[in-house]
């Protein structure tokens, strides 16, 4: 399966249901994997984004459902990345 770093910024109607409710993150984790994505982190951070999680997908198609449904809610934007680790980005410059 790959991976994927997703930095999320959440907007000012997101903030409010944050505020509210706190919670709905796990309830929003949980649609994540009911679409078939894992979440193998996720961290609350300052600065730019206001998380970093770790995806694990089955494939590119998967993380962009997950992208498009949760983005069309209007409440958080996203940056998705592919990622790999190091010893496999290794191996594949000793190819």
């Amino acid at each position: 399966m790959a991976k994927f770093v997703i930095l999320t910024t959440i907007t000012s109607e997101g903030r409010k249901t944050l505020a509210a409710k706190p919670e709905r993150i796990k309830e929003v984790n949980k649609e994540v994997e009911a679409m078939g994505v894992k979440i193998l982190a996720q961290y609350a951070v300052l600065g730019l984004y206001d998380f970093v999680n770790i995806l694990e997908a089955p494939s590119n198609e998967a993380v962009s459902k997950v992208s498009v449904a949760l983005g069309s809610r209007g409440t958080m934007k996203f940056i998705t990345m592919a990622a790999m680790d190091v010893d496999s980005f290794i191996n594949n410059l000793k190819k």
